[in-house]
């Protein structure tokens, strides 16, 4: 019997909209987010990491890793990962106020990455929910690009074959109207 057909309902945008939003958060975490002014070290900071909050990086490509799991991803597994987004997305707001509370010493300036993080990270939650949502709706992936599985117990060879298996052995490049060969 055919599987029932999976309306996309959202699909393509939902995904589209995670993944944008996840690659430019990724992509301002990885800017300047504090103004220091040129040669000027920020206490406690070293001088590679004087200007950026290496918080929102790892958890912008938490966010990122989560949409490319959901991609290809079926069932639950592709539920828990947009509870993942959801999680990760929550998980930048809190890094960029962090970033704007809590900052060094000499109250360096916010930059214009800061605001396009902070900006990409309320963002982000929305398609991470929707995903929560709209998950069980998706079309999957199907089972053909999944690792073989262990090979089916030897056939008697009186039995007949049922239609299924004669396509299969047709895609595996085997003739189903010849006899089985020792292997």
């Amino acid at each position: 019997m055919a599987e029932p057909r999976r309306s996309r309902s959202g699909f393509g945008p939902v995904v589209l909209a995670g993944l944008v939003t996840a690659g430019l958060a990724t992509l301002a975490a990885t800017r300047p987010w504090y103004d220091v002014g040129r040669g000027t070290t920020l206490p406690g900071m070293g001088a590679d990491l004087e200007q950026t909050y290496p918080a929102a990086s790892a958890v912008s490509l938490v966010l990122l890793a989560a949409w490319g799991v959901l991609l290809v991803t079926r069932g639950r597994v592709r539920r828990v990962f947009a509870v993942v987004a959801v999680l990760a997305g929550v998980g930048l707001v809190a890094t960029a106020v962090a970033a704007a509370t809590d900052r060094p010493d000499g109250d360096p300036a916010l930059t214009g990455w800061f605001w396009v993080g902070a900006a990409t990270a309320v963002l982000a939650v929305v398609p991470a929910v929707l995903a929560v949502r709209l998950v069980p709706g998706w079309p999957e992936m199907g089972s053909r690009y999944d690792a073989p599985a262990a090979e089916a117990p030897p056939r008697t060879t009186g039995e007949p074959m049922e239609e299924r298996e004669l396509w299969r052995a047709l895609d595996e490049g085997h003739d189903p109207t010849e006899p089985e060969r020792d292997r």
